[in-house]
């Protein structure tokens, strides 16, 4: 069982940045983020691979955010840049240690999931 800890979430102006953390209690393979709130429905966030040599981020993203990893804490970060009201939202980590066969994007490729830390962009 791993268990995953988010962290970095708040409340911050249009324009404003902040800085995601999710720490794993182990190993993990790929570890992405989602979003979600109520009324919508789950998105893809940004994906990582193990190795950092496979990332991927959903289109509303459009080059401001970044995922990176530091595997030495078992950790996965996502900055986020010039945010939105729209990206005002719970933000889950997710992470695989088995591989199923669904696609990064695919909820169901992850086994562990994090209880989400709220983002608020205020106009």
């Amino acid at each position: 069982q791993v268990h995953l800890e988010e962290s970095g979430g708040g409340t911050v102006q249009d324009g404003g940045s902040l800085r995601l953390s999710c720490a794993a209690s182990g190993f993990t393979l790929g570890m992405s983020w989602f979003r979600y709130s109520p009324g919508k429905q789950r998105e893809f966030v940004a994906f990582s691979w193990r190795s950092g040599n496979s990332v991927y981020y959903g289109f509303f993203v459009k080059g401001r955010f970044n995922i990176f990893r530091d595997n030495d804490k078992n950790t996965v970060f996502l900055q986020m840049n010039n945010l939105k009201t729209d990206d005002t939202s719970v933000y889950y980590c997710a992470a695989e240690v088995y591989n199923n066969g669904a696609q990064y994007y695919n909820a169901m490729r992850y086994e562990y999931w994090g209880r989400g830390t709220q983002v608020t962009v205020s106009s």
